[in-house]
């Protein structure tokens, strides 16, 4: 049994992923734009996790933008059965790097023909809408435009499966109102605890939740308590972060990101960590003094 074996699976839509998976976006160069610094340590990383269990990966073609998509086509095309893609649509890059909203149907339509052809895909497995009110986190708002085009490219047959990604519980409830959302990727981690309710709403319903960040991003988490446990555990901070994360909820599935195949196997390492009822409630404070 290899170590994301032990984190368990889930249903992403149809599909039953095992719960720690893999985030394709830091494979991209310096602020996810550009190619990556080294190409084949990148074709490296993706391969090592398919080799150790993963079969969830979390992509957009604005990453890049079309870098990682193109990566991951070549490093792991043609596909294993089990493995589940998940890639974003809703934004776009500037030529300065910066992170805009693409909300019109022919953008959301041109990223789902991108996404396909870079992919080298007939039909996206799963799809989250990204909504980009407020690019720090979600912001309230009609979704109904984007979405219809997005359930429409559904209906074509070019999407299986649709997920939300930054949004609110107003959001979310509008959109299973247009269509079958089957996951919500939101900010999530041992310090940002916000969705605490909501991700029990949506574990009665079935519905996957996503953390993404769920070791801080762009700002690491930072917690003498963590760094604490860590070291009674002869972990890393990291890896008690995500294994904090795992009996959190059933539904949750993890896909910290990484461009080394070093810290990727340290990353699935963190399924192997048990920890005890004293930890985690010791580990819940950090939330409170944040």
């Amino acid at each position: 049994m290899s170590s994301v074996d032990k984190s368990g699976t889930y249903k992403l839509g149809d599909r039953p992923v095992r719960r720690l998976g893999y985030g394709a976006m830091q494979l991209a160069g310096k602020g996810v734009f550009g190619p990556p610094k080294d190409h084949d340590a990148a074709i490296a990383v993706l391969r090592e996790a398919l080799a150790n269990g993963v079969n969830h990966i979390d992509t957009s073609d604005y990453y890049g933008p079309h870098v990682t998509n193109r990566l991951i086509r070549e490093a792991l095309a043609p596909y294993p059965d089990d493995l589940v893609i998940v890639t974003k649509i809703g934004a776009r890059r500037g030529s300065d790097a910066s992170w805009l909203p693409a909300y019109s149907p022919e953008e959301l339509t041109q990223a789902v023909h991108n996404n396909l052809g870079n992919l080298g895909l007939d039909v996206l497995d799963v799809v989250n809408l990204r909504i980009m009110f407020d690019t720090h986190g979600p912001a309230e708002g009609s979704i109904e435009a984007p979405l219809t085009v997005l359930a429409d490219l559904q209906r074509q047959g070019l999407v299986r499966h649709i997920g939300l990604s930054n949004v609110t519980r107003a959001q979310i409830a509008q959109g299973r109102r247009i269509c079958e959302i089957v996951c919500v990727q939101n900010q999530y981690n041992l310090a940002h605890r916000q969705d605490d309710a909501l991700i029990d709403e949506l574990a009665r319903d079935g519905i996957a939740y996503v953390p993404f960040f769920p070791l801080g991003g762009f700002s690491p988490l930072q917690s003498s308590t963590l760094s604490g446990v860590a070291e009674r555990l002869g972990a890393t901070p990291m890896q008690v972060a995500l294994a904090w994360l795992l009996p959190r909820s059933p539904n949750i599935l993890l896909i910290p990101g990484t461009s080394s195949v070093e810290h990727l196997r340290e990353n699935l390492a963190a399924a192997e960590l048990e920890l005890s009822a004293e930890v985690l409630s010791e580990l819940d404070g950090v939330a409170k003094a944040a």
